[in-house]
């Protein structure tokens, strides 16, 4: 009996100060948080995009997106797209497939990438060599100012990136 007590007593003691029975901490929100972009038509699925969505906060779009310079399209992992099937995207074939999406800003027109290469965060590991294919894609300029980075679709698969009064057009069909 008294050799259970003393077991007991020992296993109180060890859970008492034991890590493994303290609660887990969890960060607070992400500066940037993920989001998904789901293009849909009546058939089904077309195109999805997870991407980070980064604020403004105080800065310029030319700040934060150099021109001539590969974007990741985003925060945080590089930005990934899958397509549902065989597309267009800006006019050039696609194979249904999921792969990584820059961009490559400009005055008048992005050159948008879509990339082979999956799981890399940032554009620090962008090469040339995955590229699926490049598209232009159309700079215009937004009425309302969006703070945090976006991406959204109209009913005919024409794809927007917008982010300060800066829109970025292409298309999916």
């Amino acid at each position: 009996m008294k050799k259970n007590v003393l077991v007991i007593a020992m296993f109180a003691i060890a859970v008492l100060f034991s890590n493994e029975t303290t609660a887990q901490k969890f960060g607070g929100l992400d500066k940037s948080p993920a989001d998904i972009a789901m293009y849909r038509t009546k058939a089904g699925p077309v195109m999805k995009v997870i991407y980070s969505r980064p604020q403004l906060k105080g800065r310029t779009v030319a700040s934060l997106t150099p021109a001539g310079k590969v974007w990741r399209v985003g925060a945080n992992e590089s930005t990934e797209v899958t397509f549902y099937k065989n597309v267009y995207f800006g006019g050039k074939s696609v194979k249904a497939g999921t792969y990584t999406m820059y961009a490559i800003p400009g005055k008048s027109d992005w050159t948008i990438i879509i990339s082979s290469k999956l799981h890399t965060w940032g554009s620090g590991s962008y090469k040339k060599a995955n590229d699926v294919v490049r598209v232009k894609a159309k700079v215009s300029k937004g009425d309302k100012a969006v703070e945090a980075f976006s991406i959204a679709y109209s009913r005919n698969g024409d794809v927007y990136f917008g982010w300060g009064n800066t829109i970025v057009s292409t298309t999916v069909k």
